[in-house]
């Protein structure tokens, strides 16, 4: 059965219609039903406090500031004592206006209160922090759906540590990936739309995961993000194997196919059986954390100019180096350089280890740090 990365046809554009971008989490647009209901509130007391001022003006002899200062006590319950002693006529009065203003408080503070539980229950604040937290960022991921693939991704970019964004239209999808991850930073909306993206800062990202169910969304999206950012790495799922040539075209420099995949493991499984063992130990097994990663030799780096011999990132950081890619090399890298292979500033290394290993190797590499 298909996974559903987005709701249906009819369903993404009911949700559109209501929930489109970034401006649904706007604080003008929350408030917007209250204004007038504390407007009119407000017209309630400048009354009240008018029809207190004249009555005490008149009934007690008072001058203009001392009836508007009695008016105001009374109304808001503050309890302060009288300005002068009160006639039998003022104290009924008085007794009057009580009544006025604790009916003016309360009504008062149940607009405050039905502001408040409606912006937590609609999430405003929640998604106004989020939306400040994703302004910040900069070579930042996206992901695109967190059907099951895109919540696999999730899981692998929150334990490598790297910042990304989640871009889902399901609210059940991002209840479910938000139980697991409660800090991780969402957009609800489409992703196929122009909007989202930039609500997600798709034009300061490093790189784009397009999960969604349907292959013509995740194309939309690589085209999309392809066009506001021409420098994103995008990666594409498909599930018919001739979408595979039209994602590429629409700017997915990499298209993963899970059937294609999955082919290949279950016939590798059959034939080579210790190779996928030794690959799921570089996932994670039995304790034993591997990881394929890669690091970039930064300008200033003390490793330009060396040869890997002369570097010995083996005896220093006790990873093994598999693979080398040249800055701006074409096609397939250097597989398994030889200890003679001079490094160059924006080479790439494909290394294998622990995580602790090649983060010290980034910083190295980096020349933030002397090994």
């Amino acid at each position: 059965m298909r996974d559903s990365g987005r709701p249906s046809t009819g369903a993404r554009e009911t949700a559109a219609r209501s929930h489109i971008g970034p401006r649904a989490v706007t604080l003008g647009e929350a408030l917007r039903p209250f204004r007038q209901r504390f407007m009119w509130a407000g017209v309630y007391f400048l009354i009240v406090f008018l029809i207190g001022t004249v009555g005490y003006h008149f009934i007690e002899e008072w001058g203009w500031p001392e009836a508007l200062y009695m008016s105001v006590t009374t109304v808001t319950s503050v309890g302060f004592m009288e300005v002068y002693p009160l006639s039998p006529e003022g104290r009924y009065f008085t007794m009057g206006l009580i009544i006025l203003g604790i009916t003016g408080l309360g009504i008062w503070w149940a607009l405050t209160t039905a502001l408040i539980v409606e912006l937590d229950l609609g999430g405003v604040l929640r998604r106004r922090r989020t939306m400040r937290e994703i302004d910040k960022l900069i070579d930042h991921y996206l992901v695109c759906g967190v059907g099951r693939m895109g919540r696999v991704v999730v899981g692998e970019l929150a334990e490598a540590g790297f910042p990304f964004v989640v871009v889902e239209s399901n609210p059940a999808r991002i209840a479910l990936v938000e139980e697991t991850y409660p800090e991780i930073l969402v957009i609800e909306g489409d992703a196929t739309r122009e909007g989202t993206l930039l609500a997600a800062r798709v034009q300061k990202a490093k790189g784009l995961a397009a999960c969604l169910a349907d292959d013509a969304d995740n194309l939309l999206v690589c085209l999309t993000a392809r066009h506001l950012n021409p420098l994103l790495n995008t990666v594409a799922r498909a599930y018919n194997e001739e979408s595979l040539e039209k994602l590429r075209r629409a700017g997915a420099e990499h298209v993963v196919s899970p059937n294609v995949t999955g082919g290949i493991r279950m016939a590798y499984s059959l034939l080579r059986p210790h190779v996928v063992s030794f690959l799921d130990c570089v996932i994670s097994d039995a304790g034993i954390e591997l990881r394929l990663e890669q690091a970039t030799i930064q300008p200033g780096s003390p490793l330009i100019g060396q040869s890997l011999a002369e570097a010995r990132i083996p005896q220093r950081t006790g990873l093994i180096v598999l693979g080398l890619r040249r800055a701006g090399q074409v096609g397939l890298p250097i597989y398994n350089p030889g200890p003679e292979t001079q490094l160059e500033s924006g080479d790439v290394m494909i290394v294998l280890g622990r995580s602790e290993q090649v983060e010290a190797l980034r910083r190295y590499a980096g020349g933030e740090v002397q090994l």
